[in-house]
């Protein structure tokens, strides 16, 4: 297989394993819930938790963790295949932004999705473990503080983009850092309603 086929196959994959909607399929698994017609609608973990919360607290708090890790995983299974196969930088990050883009805009979901937040962080955590995991505990500070997931999440965010520059002027292998910012654009579009709702004061808490 040539190099240029084995990167198609490579993208094809990340988009479509990054589009499985697993928060979807777990709440109606196992709680018998559609959390697109409930909640914020959102398939990620906060509205999975928050969603079956109200049937099974307990059971909740374990879908909303699982989800967590898979929608991250997802992210990065086809990054570290690829680094198994020397795939080159480009190629790695080219991989990371379709992922984002097939959870937030899944094939399965007649492009609808999450908000990239789990799958964001996974495959950062990847490409630049450091500034990942400084964004990580900056988001944890914060959704402990706040109680906010959305708000939470873009101030974790603002903390790696600023990380990035500081740990990597030029990064490594393309120079640039338009990867990021094409991830952060997309999850930040898909905050925009949060945003509305915040200013509102009618965001939710956690």
């Amino acid at each position: 297989m040539d190099l240029f086929n084995q990167n198609i196959l490579l993208y094809l994959a990340a988009y479509l394993i990054a589009g499985i909607p697993f928060g979807y399929l777990l709440a109606k698994q196992f709680a018998g819930v559609d959390i697109k017609s409930e909640g914020s609608g959102n398939i990620g973990a906060t509205n999975v938790l928050r969603v079956v919360k109200e049937k099974d607290p307990a059971l909740a708090k374990k879908l909303g963790a699982v989800t967590l890790f898979l929608d991250a995983v997802k992210g990065i299974v086809v990054i570290l295949v690829a680094k198994f196969l020397n795939a080159p930088e480009s190629v790695l990050w080219t991989i990371a932004v379709l992922a984002v883009v097939g959870h937030c805009f899944s094939l399965f979901l007649f492009f609808e999705g999450g908000k990239g937040v789990a799958t964001g962080f996974g495959v950062l955590l990847v490409m630049m473990p450091i500034p990942a995991l400084i964004a990580i505990a900056v988001w944890f500070g914060a959704a402990k503080g706040l109680k906010i997931s959305s708000l939470s999440s873009l101030i974790g965010l603002a903390a790696f983009i600023i990380a990035s520059y500081v740990m990597y002027p030029e990064v490594p292998g393309i120079g640039s850092h338009a990867p990021i910012w094409i991830i952060a654009i997309i999850i930040f579009y898909k905050h925009i309603p949060n945003l509305v709702r915040l200013f509102k004061k009618e965001e939710g808490r956690v």
